[in-house]
């Protein structure tokens, strides 16, 4: 005779945490919500899982619905489940982060009722969020400042075409400290992953700077171990 086990009844969600850098600045991703519990109230794009729907795929999914920005490539960092995250019963979120180009990115539209808009609000002006969301974007803050010491993951944020001036900045911000501009730019330049341009930048009222690209080729050749690129 065939055994019938109950069912489980778990509730999982997905929550992003998606950075970009522009003009100087490093900001993250936020939607206004819509709907109760918290509505009207800033928070990390994320909803519940479907129950059809593979995890990477439901991510996808859903910051696409709140925000209009699809193709982008998410990583999972870290899973929350804390019994009383949510008000309406046990949530589990898998949090996933990425780190995107600002330039040329489109203009951000949600395509679900859930959200009433989305925008980019920078990290230093971090308004209060709804649920645990401020505690899943410190973990996902913390994650990209550990990982930028070591992988090039900073050329992910930066225009294909950059100064050294704006990747000294970038690491600034997100190490939250002053790095000193000769050593910094010496330090960078040995490396020999970056390759310099005979082009200067455009449209700039003071004395414009080189123009550099990053060269995964020769980075993925040169080094097979974890580098350090912040002190």
């Amino acid at each position: 005779m065939e055994t019938i086990l109950p069912k489980f009844d778990s509730v999982f969600s997905i929550d992003c945490v998606i950075f970009g850098f522009d003009d100087g600045e490093l900001k993250i991703l936020l939607i206004k919500r819509n709907e109760e519990p918290f509505k009207d109230w800033w928070a990390l794009p994320g909803n519940i899982i479907q129950h059809d729907q593979s995890i990477d795929l439901a991510a996808e999914r859903i910051l696409y619905e709140l925000t209009g920005l699809k193709d982008i490539f998410m990583e999972q960092f870290h899973t929350f489940g804390d019994v009383n995250r949510h008000p309406q019963g046990r949530v589990i979120t898998v949090a996933y982060y990425a780190m995107i180009r600002l330039n040329g990115t489109k203009e951000l539209k949600p395509i679900s009722n859930y959200a009433s808009k989305a925008v980019w609000i920078p990290v230093n002006d971090l308004p209060e969020l709804a649920f645990d969301h401020e505690k899943i974007f410190s973990r996902g803050f913390d994650k990209i400042r550990n990982k930028i010491s070591y992988q090039p993951i900073a050329f992910e944020l930066l225009p294909e075409k950059f100064t050294l001036t704006q990747l000294q900045q970038l690491y600034e911000v997100i190490l939250n400290k002053k790095l000193d501009k000769r050593n910094f730019r010496k330090k960078m330049l040995n490396y020999g992953i970056l390759k310099e341009l005979n082009e200067k930048q455009k449209g700039v009222s003071y004395r414009a700077a080189k123009l550099y690209k990053f060269d995964k080729r020769k980075y993925a050749k040169l080094f097979q171990k974890e580098l350090t690129f912040s002190s």
